[in-house]
């Protein structure tokens, strides 16, 4: 990765059309990077768009452009690591073993159903968003394209649609 350290200097001053040169020259290595680190293919494009986010917004803390490779490669491992983490913190969120157990237990004709209730208590922008992402695998780059949002709001959007079947299951199972 060789950058100059005049569109590096420009691209840290707050120049536009340096930023996008760099976005742009950068995005093959940070597509290799995330190839190679990612264990999930789903997940490179994912990871792509998220880096090159957080160099747009944080080029500024990069000291040279020497040490630009290092800083995104480090970026990429951390975000090829999420999916793992958010898993991870989505077991916790069910408040213990317990519930997941009752939820396994559940006839898988009973729990389908109270899917497709808890899907039909979405309002509609999330029902839409949940169904793009978890029906039709639809990147979230993809999304935010198709209902002609930003990025950040489809996974903003996705997050709290997905809290809110969520805790739609987990009320119906306390009932």
């Amino acid at each position: 990765m060789r950058i100059p350290e005049q569109t590096f200097a420009a691209a840290q001053a707050g120049d536009p059309a340096a930023l996008q040169h760099l976005l742009v020259q950068l995005r093959p290595d940070i597509r290799r990077y995330a190839a190679y680190q990612c264990k999930r293919s789903s997940a490179v494009d994912d990871v792509v768009q998220e880096a090159l986010i957080i160099l747009y917004r944080r080029i500024g803390t990069v000291r040279t452009a020497s040490a630009l490779g290092g800083w995104l490669l480090r970026i990429v491992g951390r975000l090829c690591m999420l999916p793992a983490l958010m898993f991870m913190r989505g077991v916790e969120d069910l408040r213990g073993v317990e519930e997941s157990a009752r939820f396994a237990r559940m006839p898988v004709d009973e729990l389908r159903l109270d899917l497709v209730r808890a899907l039909e208590s979405l309002p509609a922008a999330q029902r839409e968003i949940v169904l793009l992402r978890d029906m039709q695998e639809m990147t979230i780059r993809d999304i935010a394209a198709h209902l002609a949002i930003t990025p950040e709001a489809a996974k903003s959007r996705l997050h709290r649609a997905r809290a809110m079947v969520r805790e739609y299951l987990l009320a119906g199972e306390a009932a």
